[in-house]
């Protein structure tokens, strides 16, 4: 078997996912790229990688969730690096309570939720195997701020918070568990609301230390940190926003 390190990323066919495996592919890991739709573009984002593959599944799906797992033991006989990147949200004023109804909360914490919880339990046999396994959920800022796109997306990212701690508390020393919350990141989800995302992005251009917004690099970095060099990091949730949450 080899010792190559094995990363799976879900939703990883664009914006901060395909950011991801292609930092951790430059330090030379293994990478599983995943997308629920896009297949098109989540093969090609593999093709272009050194030593890749794509699944096609759905973190909402459990049979899919296990199937997924299952798809990186079967390409590469192990599993080192979990990134529950796969996300979804409605834009939703904050004020608009009625927008937000029963379906799209269970739309959201379908995937944002109980999507990283399915992921992240399949995993966990094989993580254990390792002797250094790392998990990285993609939160948000707006887990602790009165932010977001929509109030039932916030409150997901938050409830996602408590699980990475809560599963860093059972799941060490052999699984480490963390996660990295940023801020406005340029990503294809604000393709169609260019007028949200245009008085967004220059606020926070004018009110962050940075002066400019996130990319998905800037993330895949936080997650290249807590994977690699930050081996006595666990239970943590890494703020990647710019500064802005000191101002």
């Amino acid at each position: 078997m080899s010792e190559t390190r094995v990363a799976l990323i879900t939703g990883s066919s664009s914006g901060i996912g395909a950011a991801v495996a292609r930092r951790l592919a430059a330090e030379g890991m293994r990478i599983v790229v995943n997308s629920a739709r896009s297949e098109a573009a989540g093969k090609e984002l593999a093709a272009s990688l050194p030593d890749a593959v794509y699944v096609q599944g759905d973190v909402a799906d459990a049979a899919d969730a296990r199937r997924i797992v299952q798809a990186a033991i079967d390409a590469y006989g192990r599993l080192d690096v979990l990134v529950n990147n796969a996300g979804t949200t409605r834009f939703i004023p904050l004020s608009d309570l009625d927008a937000a109804d029963a379906d799209v909360w269970r739309d959201i914490f379908d995937v944002n939720v109980i999507g990283a919880w399915q992921l992240t339990t399949a995993a966990v046999p094989h993580l254990r195997e390792s002797g250094a396994a790392s998990v990285v959920n993609i939160s948000s800022v707006s887990a602790t701020r009165a932010m977001g796109s929509s109030v039932p997306y916030a409150v997901s990212k938050a409830a996602l918070n408590h699980m990475t701690r809560l599963l860093a508390s059972q799941l060490g020393p052999e699984i480490r568990v963390n996660a990295v919350a940023p801020g406005l990141v340029e990503t294809p989800w604000y393709n169609g609301v260019d007028e949200v995302w245009q008085g967004s992005r220059d606020w926070i251009t004018a009110n962050t230390p940075m002066r400019r917004v996130g990319t998905p690099e800037d993330v895949a970095e936080a997650v290249h940190y807590l994977v690699g060099a930050a081996t006595y990091t666990t239970g943590d949730v890494l703020t990647v926003d710019g500064g802005r949450h000191i101002v």
